[in-house]
């Protein structure tokens, strides 16, 4: 559902993207309740590029996110997430030079010069689903839950992926009328991968 976009003017090693990818998609899917499925991260390189920064050409690393925003998500939140990448950008690639000696040195400046979150996300489909509103994947989850564990039943390696990050993380709640629903669907499932391995009723 995210899409974040980490334009960088120095060169990333592979190992660097890897690492940066895999903290952006935790923090944002433990910040808030979206499935780490669902958050996407490109890598564009910026150097060949001329930017300019106050009207003087500079170049430097930046971090764009473009999110579903609601009212259950506050500046607040946005700040965390903000300072909780820049800390991990900082972890993985480096603090950068210090100010005094980015014009005496050749060396490349590793720092991240921003991070700007976009709430532009109107709608949209993604991976066969559409996109729920931001506060509302618990219900979006529930409502897609049968064709989740499908997907994930045929061997689609991502789909088993997210239902076992959903039942770990308790994302569906497990309260309720649900939570009944959930385990007579799953009683079903059991019953038809019996019969089928036993050559019974449709599978006969």
């Amino acid at each position: 559902m995210p899409l974040y976009e980490v334009q960088h003017y120095i060169t990333l090693t592979i190992s660097q993207k890897d690492e940066l990818a895999e903290a952006i998609t935790k923090i944002h899917s433990t910040k808030f309740s979206t499935p780490r499925m669902f958050v996407n991260v490109h890598f564009t390189a910026t150097s060949t590029l001329r930017t300019y920064v106050g009207g003087k050409p500079q170049q430097g690393n930046h971090i764009r996110a473009t999110v579903r925003n609601g009212p259950s998500r506050t500046s607040e939140d946005w700040n965390d997430l903000t300072r909780q990448i820049h800390s991990a950008w900082t972890t993985i690639v480096g603090p950068g030079l210090p100010k005094l000696r980015r014009s005496d040195t050749e060396e490349a400046d590793t720092s991240l010069r921003s991070v700007i979150i976009c709430g532009e996300i109107l709608g949209g489909m993604e991976a066969g689903f559409f996109l729920p509103p931001a506060g509302g994947d618990a219900e979006w989850i529930e409502r897609n839950w049968g064709a989740f564990r499908e997907r994930a039943d045929r061997g689609e390696e991502e789909f088993r992926d997210l239902v076992k990050e959903v039942e770990e993380r308790g994302l569906l709640g497990g309260e309720g009328e649900g939570k009944e629903k959930r385990e007579e669907m799953e009683m079903r499932r059991e019953q038809a991968r019996l019969e089928e391995m036993m050559g019974w009723g449709e599978h006969a």
